[in-house]
């Protein structure tokens, strides 16, 4: 089977498939009839619709997140690059983002740190110094400058870190004392080595709190139209929300409630500082990285959506069961829908997506926005690509991670401009 080109029928979507005939007839407002329409599988069949539009595929319909107006669906998604040298964003991010900007693209910056505890990869940015902030200006600016919506994903690692990140060489802290197993990087090459976390005491957590608040703050300051709060992948909200990590006997353990107080008590402090219409979340209930797993993932999924419209925040951002730890895409029986109709705001999903997938799920009405990662990263163009149809680069994993500012991170092609 070749890929399906999905078209729109007035306001809803149907399917060409190969050979090439649409499931149902299309309604054609020229002549009043239905016809069934032929096209070859490349073939994007022009059709007259009543709001005079050409027929677009799912991904590169507009769509109104709020107070944004997005051209289309495609999200950057927060991509570690580890190229912020002294964690401090370099002038090669503005070259790095701005590719991959188009008018009304919405994009998720790289982890951003919210404090001197919060990090745990070498050269990762923070947002927490007034350096930092003036460092990240250019860049937010040149998205800015070609229309783009970008906003900063804050984080802290918790216990995925060792005392060599830590300031004074302190013990990294997390919800608890149990400690991480060393495991080979993202990269295939490197091994992390992980130091015995200390675990936060009550009176400690409301700091930890009040540091994301004052990183997004400063994200407003240095010019970011808001934030993502990360509260996935296994770090340090995850950690608390998790009840494979989490060993608490306080009020931020136990319970479903207990292990996300921690977690939305950041969403409550960060919509008070900067409002909640420039305020997003990043959860992945499934998902076991960083040893991060949950005995109930679903309803962990679906206590968050449902308490996050207290906060009536932007968008909630998940990701996808298949993805169960780094890079690895398995057969699932889970799904977002359940969470995806609990939240009340936008919802982007993210992991392992290709466009017929993307297509699909917007079609479908399963996600609002996909978020695309690699693809991205190797294809900066990469609606323009989804729109013709084009062939796609092929990532390089060995360069994901490198300090280099130029080799795997700006030097990925566009496709040649022909008149």
């Amino acid at each position: 089977m070749g890929p399906e080109i999905l078209k729109r029928e007035f306001s809803s979507f149907v399917m060409l498939t190969e050979p090439g005939v649409y499931k149902k007839p299309l309604h054609c407002c020229i002549c009043s009839q239905n016809h069934s329409v032929q096209s070859s599988n490349q073939e994007v069949v022009k059709m007259a619709f009543k709001d005079g539009e050409e027929a677009k595929i799912p991904l590169l319909t507009p769509y109104k997140m709020g107070n944004f107006e997005l051209s289309h669906r495609v999200v950057l998604a927060p991509l570690t690059r580890q190229r912020s040298f002294g964690n401090v964003p370099q002038p090669h991010a503005i070259l790095y983002y701005s590719q991959r900007t188009t008018k009304g693209g919405f994009l998720i910056s790289e982890a951003t740190g919210v404090s001197n505890t919060a990090q745990g990869y070498p050269e990762t940015p923070g947002i927490w110094t007034k350096e930092q902030v003036e460092a990240w200006k250019p860049i937010v600016d040149a998205v800015h400058a070609k229309g783009g919506i970008f906003l900063c994903q804050i984080w802290h690692v918790g216990r995925v870190s060792n005392t060599g990140f830590q300031p004074n060489g302190q013990a990294p802290i997390s919800s608890t004392n149990k400690g991480l197993m060393n495991q080979v990087r993202a990269n295939g090459i490197d091994v992390a080595r992980f130091s015995p976390p200390r675990k936060l005491t009550t009176q400690e957590i409301p700091l930890v709190v009040d540091d994301f608040r004052l990183a997004a703050r400063n994200a407003i300051e240095a010019g970011f139209d808001g934030v993502e709060i990360h509260g996935a992948h296994g770090y340090l909200i995850d950690q608390f929300m998790k009840d494979g990590v989490n060993d608490r006997t306080d009020e931020y353990g136990g319970s479903l409630e207990n292990r996300c107080r921690f977690a939305l008590e950041v969403v409550e402090a960060v919509v008070k500082e900067i409002g909640a219409d420039k305020v997003g979340i990043r959860l992945s209930p499934f998902a076991d990285y960083m040893q991060s797993g949950d005995s109930n993932p679903k309803a962990l999924g679906l206590y968050m959506a449902e308490s996050l419209n207290k906060y009536k925040i932007l968008y909630c951002h998940m990701v996808e069961p298949r993805m169960k730890s780094v890079g690895e895409k398995v057969e699932c029986p889970h799904s977002l829908v359940s969470m995806r109709k609990a939240f009340e705001g936008t919802f982007i999903s993210a992991g392992g997506y290709d466009m017929e997938d993307g297509n699909n799920a917007v079609a479908e009405n399963q996600t609002d926005l996909v978020a695309y990662g690699r693809l991205f990263l190797a294809n900066p163009d990469l609606t323009k690509r989804f729109q013709l149809n084009a062939p796609l680069n092929n990532y390089n994993r060995e360069t994901f991670y490198t300090p280099d500012p130029v080799l795997g991170y700006t030097d990925y092609p566009f496709l040649e401009t022909t008149d």
